[in-house]
C-alpha cells in the first residue's frame, strides 16, 4: 500500500501545483508517529500571545486543527483568516468548531492571497520551509505587508542546531513529501535573517524535540 501511494503520488505531483492534497488524510497521524505531541505543543506554545478581539491571518494551516486550540483561549471575538492552497486540508479546516469567531477561508496560494494590511497577529506553522528561494521571499513579504505596525508574527518551524540526527530527519522528510509533490523547497532556509532586516523585535521562544523545533514571536517594528 505505501509504494502503491508513493507511486500515485509521484505521477499526480507533474499535473498538480505543490501542496498537501496528497497527504491530507494522513498528515497528522504521521507527525504524530514521528513526533509524538511535540508538533502540537510548539504551535500551541505562544498562542497566550494573541490579544483579545485580535484579526488573524493563518497562513498555510492545515488541517486547521489550530482553529479550535486559538478558541480555546479565545472563545469568541476574533476574526480570523484561513489562507491554504491545499483543497483537501481546506475541507478538513471546515470542519473544525471555531466557536464564536469568525473565520473566513481563503483556498488559494497564500503569496497570491488578496490580503488587507490591518492584521493584529499573523501565525506560519511549517509554512517557510516548503518553498524555493523566490517564493519564499515573495511569501514573507506579502505576509509582512498584511501585518500593521506593532503586530504579532507567531512562526514555527524546524532549525538545524548541529545534532547528528536533525540533518537525516530533515532529509528524510523533504524526500518523502518531495515525492508525494507537497513542497518545492529543496533544502532548510533560514527566516531568522528575513525578520531582522524587516525591522521585527524578537518577543519569545520556546524549542521542542531536541531544539529540532522552535517557536518563535516577533512584533513588528
Amino acid at each position: 500500500m505505501f509504494s502503491w501511494l508513493l507511486l500515485t503520488c509521484y505521477l499526480n505531483k507533474h499535473t498538480l501545483p505543490s501542496n498537501y492534497d496528497n497527504a491530507a488524510w494522513f498528515y497528522d497521524r504521521l507527525s504524530r508517529l514521528v513526533y509524538g505531541d511535540n508538533l502540537i505543543k510548539a504551535q500551541t506554545a505562544l498562542l497566550h500571545l494573541i490579544p483579545e478581539k485580535a484579526k488573524i491571518l493563518i497562513a498555510g494551516g492545515g488541517t486547521g486543527w489550530i482553529i479550535e486550540e486559538i478558541a480555546k483561549i479565545h472563545p469568541s471575538g476574533l476574526n480570523i483568516t484561513y489562507v491554504e492552497i491545499s483543497a483537501n486540508m481546506m475541507a478538513l479546516s471546515k470542519k473544525r468548531n471555531p466557536l464564536n469567531n469568525l473565520v473566513t477561508y481563503i483556498n488559494t496560494p497564500i503569496e497570491e492571497a488578496d490580503l488587507s494590511n490591518d492584521f493584529d497577529v499573523v501565525i506560519t506553522s511549517f509554512l517557510f520551509d516548503n518553498f524555493s528561494p523566490l517564493t519564499f521571499t515573495r511569501v514573507f513579504d506579502h505576509l509582512n505587508q498584511s501585518l500593521k505596525p506593532g503586530g504579532i508574527w507567531l512562526n514555527t518551524d524546524f532549525q538545524l542546531t548541529g545534532k547528528w540526527w536533525q540533518g537525516p530527519l530533515l532529509k528524510s522528510m523533504y524526500l518523502f513529501f518531495k515525492l508525494l509533490g507537497c513542497m518545492e523547497a529543496k533544502k532548510l532556509a533560514d527566516i531568522k535573517p528575513y525578520f531582522r532586516k524587516a525591522n521585527y523585535n524578537f518577543l519569545s521562544q520556546k524549542l521542542f524535540f531536541g531544539d529540532f523545533i522552535v517557536a518563535t514571536a516577533y512584533q513588528k517594528g
